[in-house]
């Protein structure tokens, strides 16, 4: 089954919190704060495989949270660091923040990508110790990694793209330059997805050629199969145009080439702008007039014509010899850049916006901050240099003076993420 798109959630390992721990030790009375800091959480990191050619798996499988980092402990011990999650997929496939549409990568080498960064760890209570702070029982939590919901996107990675009609010839002639069996059929749609085939020239030159199921008018719209696959002309540098010259099913190749360049255009207006060569298949059984009209057509466009028969081979190798002299002038295949993080976003995942909202039931004043629970973990409500942390928090981020601003009154209730507490002016 081939599968060339997929949603799935990804989501860095968290960092791991810093400890609160105090030296003990035989004959030392006041050891001070050990605390050692929480491990990093682990990266989420994309890699091509060669072994696999669709997205099937994540199908089956939406969501991969790589570990998270382990906490710090007494004497000063680090947490350890978690591993990374490798998430393996096809080459060329494209992954998007399902959230924006931005790019985030193009699998298209061999490089590992960190799409999800793991969050660091939190400072242990030693980091907190002053002349006048000698005891901290607190420490700071560790940090979120990353999280989002991605797309993927497979886009062959193809030299060349065979395009055209339903039953125009096109797997015939995939079948005849390259190693490749499709299967063939003289009914429409018999390609129900993408084949790849490797064109050799000559001794140590080749090129990939993809062969599109079949586009209809409307496919640009969503009309037919050929409209699920149009991505995978997105990368080709080459267009090789295959039409039935023979009008052998009761339509004018005139207008053939016309309407799937209109679809070409209507999916991905740089399709339309892409190098074509125009294959005039079926030639064995067309008139002379059939092709003549044809040709003059395509060439008073200026593009190169071939008339050719996939099923007898006739024409077959002057056309490669066409398609592979076209490809040494024209750039490499496509690769997308990934695109740079909207400043919203970043403040986002930053934590620089701290949103929050205050609702009043009943004379509590609720607060809805998530953001806050990470450092709620490690506020020790009986401990006064934590609480003092605790109240800074809630200064800084604009809490209090909401409060304040509503007309909080000092031994009103305050409910925080479920902890409950008595305002105090």
């Amino acid at each position: 089954m081939f599968v060339d798109q997929a949603k799935i959630k990804i989501k860095a390992g968290d960092g791991g919190d810093g400890a609160v721990s105090f030296h003990r030790e035989k004959y030392v009375a006041a050891g001070g704060p050990d605390g050692g800091d929480g491990g990093r959480g682990g990266d989420v990191i994309f890699q091509v495989d060669d072994n696999f050619s669709t997205l099937i798996d994540f199908r089956y499988k939406r969501k991969y949270v790589a570990a998270r980092g382990e906490n710090g402990s007494g004497r000063n011990c680090t947490g350890k660091s978690a591993q990374p999650l490798i998430i393996k997929v096809p080459r060329g496939t494209v992954i998007r923040d399902a959230k924006s549409g931005r790019i985030m990568a193009d699998m298209s080498t061999d490089e590992p990508k960190v799409l999800a960064r793991g969050g660091q760890g939190g400072k242990g209570n030693v980091h907190f110790a002053t002349s006048t702070r000698q005891i901290p029982k607190f420490a700071k939590p560790g940090y979120p990694g990353e999280e989002f919901e991605v797309t993927l996107e497979l886009k062959l990675l193809a030299d060349v793209g065979l395009v055209g009609y339903p039953n125009v010839g096109k797997s015939t002639l995939i079948s005849v330059v390259s190693a490749a069996k499709p299967k063939i059929a003289n009914y429409h749609f018999t390609t129900l997805t993408p084949v790849l085939g490797v064109v050799k020239v000559e001794e140590e030159k080749s090129f990939v050629m993809a062969d599109i199921p079949g586009l209809i008018e409307g496919a640009g719209d969503g009309v037919g199969l050929g409209h699920e696959f149009l991505r995978h002309v997105e990368r080709c540098r080459l267009i090789v145009h295959v039409v039935d010259v023979s009008g052998i099913e009761g339509r004018d190749p005139c207008e053939d080439f016309v309407v799937i360049n209109a679809e070409l255009a209507k999916f991905n207006e740089e399709l339309a702008e892409r190098p074509q060569i125009v294959a005039a298949n079926k030639s064995d059984m067309a008139t002379e007039e059939q092709i003549e009209r044809f040709r003059k057509f395509i060439e008073d466009k200026n593009i190169p014509f071939f008339c050719i028969s996939a099923a007898t081979t006739q024409g077959t190798a002057e056309l490669i010899k066409k398609v592979s002299e076209v490809l040494d002038t024209l750039p490499p295949i496509r690769e997308f850049e990934a695109e740079p993080i909207p400043q919203e976003e970043l403040d986002e995942m930053l934590g620089v916006d701290k949103k929050f909202e205050i609702t009043v039931e009943d004379d509590i004043y609720f607060v809805d901050a998530p953001w806050i629970r990470p450092i709620m973990r490690t506020v020790d409500p009986d401990d006064y240099s934590s609480l003092q942390y605790f109240q800074r928090v809630l200064i800084n981020s604009g809490i209090i003076a909401k409060l304040e601003e509503m007309g909080i009154q000092e031994g009103d209730t305050v409910s925080l993420e479920g902890f409950e507490f008595d305002f105090v002016n």
